[in-house]
């Protein structure tokens, strides 16, 4: 079971929603902007054609009509809002909607000039009433550029995207808040109870085995059964205890790891395969602050890993060292080793290699020993079918 594969796979088929629909966005923003460009040059152009009738004497016939047609020209002249540059071909620009200062600022209108070329917005150039194909000298090029509602919705698809990406950044960080506190109170709840149904059965088991240790004389090696037996309930016990103590704040004192880690090799080494060997190369004493049951869980978690990993034949080495104020505990195992692809997913909750695996374990172990003891856990090294080296990082007391 890959619980974590199957979240990648819907975070990445959302993202893949998300860029259509930056995509169809932008298509239609680009549509929308070239309707406005057509649109401005027709304004601008009617603009050329306004300067133009205007600089020309009235001919005989209705005055009242010059008049109206004069206001009507005039109008459309003082509703362009696009910025303006008349070229007389004379070295003189004339500037419109640039602003009274600017206007007539003849080194700002010829840079705004060389702006205007350089992005390739055409001239309006105003033709002979004879043959409309032939620019008339007489009067000056239209270089205009795009208004600010043009400049507005072409920059609107990187804004929408801006504030969808905040929206949804701030969304997913809340909702994941929400989510991890409430898996958090549900992980707290069923943890309590189910310590508190294991409490019962194995009070009574570890009755029956003081029952079965004084109301029989058992051999030599029925004895050890009993003793390892009584072991294993106590295991239970401490098992019990953790779920318990689930939500509640450990509480870490100072302890030889070297010891610990020695306690959860004995444990494991007894239930483990013969053909399994365990190697210790411990420095000399080592103190940390440490929850003695939390951490030895998290030892026990990496050993019985390694141990599915084995298949039953191979290595565990352990080596401890210092540097500087930090810990550093090694755990090798010659088994099969993690895929290059997996060694960021092995600590996310459900991924797992078994088939009847939840995928916890690791999860845990690394909030055991990054949020409780202020270290760090990861993988240092993996190669397939050559083993797994798993490093943890402590702070010295």
């Amino acid at each position: 079971m890959d619980t974590y594969k199957q979240k990648s796979w819907w975070k990445i088929l959302l993202m893949v929603i998300g860029m259509i629909i930056i995509i169809l966005t932008m298509i239609y923003t680009n549509f929308l902007s070239e309707r406005l460009a057509e649109s401005e040059k027709k304004y601008i152009t009617f603009y050329s054609d306004a300067i133009q009738r205007l600089s020309k004497p009235f001919e005989s016939g209705d005055l009242n009509l010059q008049q109206q047609d004069q206001n009507l020209e005039l109008k459309i002249l003082s509703n362009v809002k696009n910025p303006i540059i008349l070229d007389t071909g004379e070295g003189d620009l004339v500037g419109f909607n640039w602003g009274e200062d600017k206007d007539n600022d003849q080194k700002f209108l010829e840079k705004q000039l060389e702006k205007i070329k350089k992005s390739g917005i055409p001239p309006i150039v105003p033709q002979t009433d004879d043959d409309p194909e032939t620019p008339d000298p007489q009067y000056p090029k239209v270089y205009y550029n795009y208004s600010k509602l043009y400049t507005l919705i072409t920059w609107f698809p990187l804004v929408q995207v801006f504030l969808i990406g905040i929206f949804i950044m701030f969304g997913y960080i809340i909702f994941s808040s929400v989510r991890r506190a409430e898996q958090n109170r549900v992980w707290v709840g069923m943890s309590k109870e189910t310590a508190h149904q294991l409490g019962t059965p194995i009070t009574g088991i570890m009755g029956w085995i003081e029952f079965l240790k004084t109301a029989t004389d058992p051999s030599p090696d029925q004895f050890e059964a009993l003793k390892e037996l009584e072991n294993d309930v106590r295991k239970l016990d401490l098992i019990a205890d953790r779920f318990s103590k689930i939500g509640s704040k450990p509480v870490l004192k100072e302890e030889d790891i070297n010891s610990l880690l020695e306690k959860s090799v004995n444990y494991l080494k007894k239930r483990s395969p013969k053909n399994i060997q365990y190697i210790f190369n411990y420095s000399g004493e080592l103190k940390a602050l440490v929850n003695d049951h939390l951490f030895s869980w998290v030892i026990e978690n990496i050993l019985r890993n390694a141990l599915d990993a084995m298949e039953d034949k191979g290595t565990i080495k352990l080596e401890t060292k210092t540097d500087g104020n930090r810990i550093i505990i090694d755990i090798s195992d010659s088994g099969k080793g993690i895929p290059s692809g997996k060694l960021k997913t092995v600590f996310k909750p459900g991924y797992s290699t078994k088939k009847r695996g939840w995928g916890l374990g690791l999860s845990l172990a690394k909030r055991i020993i990054k949020e409780y003891h202020k270290g760090k856990i990861f993988v240092l090294k993996s190669k397939v079918n050559e083993g797994t080296t798993f490093r943890i990082i402590l702070p010295k007391a």
